[in-house]
């Protein structure tokens, strides 16, 4: 009951404020709803649009998230400084097809774990499924179908996503020991 009576309110509400202030508003909004549901989360969260999180998402320091779901039984841990696009979808389980007791599948569901490194950044519409290590400084470009492991510093995209390039890591080892992270 408190929970629907401080939505009502959070509405009421951002109707009299000034843009800027209701964008600050939502993104406190959501990111309370995020960390209420985290299984473990670093400081500075900040969920800036509309994203849902299932309990087995734990967040380092200063995620930003710009609409994300995640779907699945499944765990994903999300890496500090981590910064996703617009309509991102991470997918941690699949329905049991190969092993069920029914056809196409039957009511059980196989539960898949993600982990995302440091400093990663997924563009728009980027989707993540199953089993998935995803390494620090990796940027996956927008409409990216991740299905398999991408390396440290890598630059993915495609669907499947496939390796494009490699980051600078020299570059990209300065910024980080000098703690440039935006």
């Amino acid at each position: 009951m408190r929970q629907f009576v401080l939505k009502m309110v959070w509405r009421v509400m951002r109707v009299f404020l000034p843009a800027s202030m209701r964008r600050r508003l939502d993104m406190n909004y959501y990111s309370s709803c995020a960390r209420r549901i985290a299984s473990s989360c670093g400081e500075d969260l900040r969920v800036n649009r509309p994203s849902h999180f299932t309990r087995g998402c734990s967040f380092g320091d200063s995620c930003n998230f710009n609409g994300m779901t995640v779907l699945g039984t499944g765990t994903v841990r999300f890496g500090s400084h981590f910064h996703s696009g617009q309509n991102c979808r991470i997918i941690t389980s699949n329905h049991n097809f190969d092993r069920g007791t029914a056809i196409p599948y039957d009511n059980t569901h196989i539960a898949k774990h993600i982990v995302i490194g440091e400093n990663v950044w997924f563009g728009d519409s980027v989707i993540v499924v199953g089993n998935v290590t995803i390494g620090e400084g990796a940027v996956i470009a927008a409409g990216a179908v991740v299905c398999k492991d991408v390396p440290v510093g890598a630059v993915v995209g495609g669907n499947p996503a496939k390796l494009i390039r490699y980051r600078d890591m020299e570059h990209y080892n300065r910024l980080k020991t000098a703690g440039q992270f935006n």
